[in-house]
C-alpha cells in the first residue's frame, strides 16, 4: 500500500467541533499536522477558514496547501424529531455542504491529493440478520436515500481526478456526543435497557478505531471508494445493553418498549429499532486493524 507523504501535512476538516471531528483534529496536531478547520461564522483563529454549506460558499484561499480534506460535517440525526424541516435540514447540510467543498477543492490550482467525505452504514437500510458490507446495494427509506444523494455529492472532486473516500460510519461509541452520548448517563443511573425487542444489529466502532481509520484512509494512496468504518463484529441491541451494564455495573434490564419508541422519535423510531449488520470487509482488506474490536472493550476505551 503506498502511503501519503504526511510530515506535516496541511488538512482541512469540515465539522471539526463534533465528536468525530474534535478526535480528528486532536489526533492530527499530536503528530505535528497543521489542520484548518472550516467554519460557518467570521474567523477568529487563525486556523479557523469560512464556509457557508447552504450558500455554496467556501473561502478556497483557505485550502490552498491542503493535502487532505475531510468533510464530516452534518445535521445530527438524532438531535430532533425528523419533521419535514427537520429532514429538510439533514438533508441541505449534507448535500449542499459536501457539493460546495466538491467544488471547491476540484477548483483550486493545486487540489488535494484526496478528498474524505462524511457517510454512514445508513446507506444499507434496514438488513435485518444478514449481514452486509460495502458490495450491497443501498436500502430504501429516508436514510439510504439521503446516504446516496449524499455521495453522489463528491462528483465534482471525484471528476477532477482527486482521490476521493466515503467513509460510511457506524455507531460511534464515545461519551462526548452521538447515541453513546446519550446512553452513557442513562446507563450510569441504572435506566438502560433493550430497545424494542433488542433482536437488530447495531454497528458500533470505538471513538479511536473510528479516527485510526480516517487516518489511514487519509495516508493510503490507493484507497477510494467507500469503506465501512465499524468494528467487525457487529452485535445485536440486546448484547450491546448487556455490555453496558457489565461495564458499567448497572443493571440494564428495563426495555423501552417499540411503541413508546415510536411516540417520542417519531419516523426516526424506524432508524433505532431497524437492523444493521454491517461489516468493514474493504478496511480489513486494505490492512487496517482495530484495536478495539469487541464491544466489551470498546466501551471501556470511551470511559477511559
Amino acid at each position: 500500500m503506498g502511503a501519503m507523504d504526511t510530515t506535516q501535512s496541511r488538512v482541512a476538516v469540515a465539522g471539526a467541533s463534533g465528536l468525530i471531528g474534535t478526535a480528528l483534529t486532536r489526533s492530527l496536531a499530536a503528530d505535528g499536522h497543521e489542520v484548518v478547520r472550516l467554519v460557518r461564522r467570521a474567523p477568529r483563529e487563525k486556523d479557523e477558514v469560512r464556509w457557508d454549506p447552504k450558500e455554496g460558499y467556501v473561502d478556497t484561499a483557505g485550502l490552498a496547501g491542503c493535502t487532505a480534506v475531510v468533510n464530516l460535517a452534518g445535521a445530527g440525526i438524532g438531535d430532533h424529531r425528523w419533521t419535514d424541516a427537520y429532514k429538510r435540514e439533514l438533508r441541505d447540510s449534507r448535500v449542499l455542504g459536501t457539493k460546495a467543498l466538491a467544488a471547491a477543492v476540484a477548483s483550486l490550482d493545486e487540489p488535494p491529493e484526496v478528498f474524505v467525505n462524511s457517510s454512514a452504514i445508513g446507506y444499507y437500510g434496514d438488513t435485518g440478520p444478514r449481514a452486509v458490507d460495502e458490495s450491497a446495494p443501498a436500502g430504501h427509506g429516508f436514510l439510504p436515500e439521503l446516504c446516496v444523494e449524499w455521495e453522489d455529492s463528491v462528483a465534482a472532486a471525484r471528476d477532477a481526478g482527486i482521490r476521493t473516500v466515503l467513509a460510511r460510519n457506524g455507531l460511534v461509541i464515545g461519551r462526548e456526543g452521538g447515541a453513546w452520548g446519550r446512553m452513557f448517563p442513562l446507563f450510569k443511573a441504572g435506566l438502560g435497557g433493550p430497545l424494542g425487542n433488542g433482536r437488530q444489529y447495531w454497528s458500533y466502532i470505538a471513538l479511536h478505531d473510528e479516527v485510526a481509520a480516517l487516518r489511514h484512509l487519509i495516508d493510503t494512496e490507493t484507497l477510494s471508494g467507500p469503506f465501512n468504518l465499524t468494528a467487525p463484529d457487529p452485535r445485536t441491541n440486546r448484547e450491546i445493553t448487556a455490555a453496558m451494564g457489565r461495564v458499567l455495573r448497572r443493571p440494564a434490564l428495563l426495555p423501552a418498549p417499540a411503541p413508546a419508541l415510536r411516540l417520542v422519535l417519531g419516523e426516526m423510531a424506524g432508524d433505532v429499532l431497524g437492523s444493521q449488520r454491517v461489516l468493514p470487509t474493504r478496511l480489513l482488506d486494505s490492512g487496517f486493524s482495530f484495536t478495539y474490536p469487541g464491544i466489551d472493550e470498546a466501551i471501556r476505551a470511551a470511559l477511559r
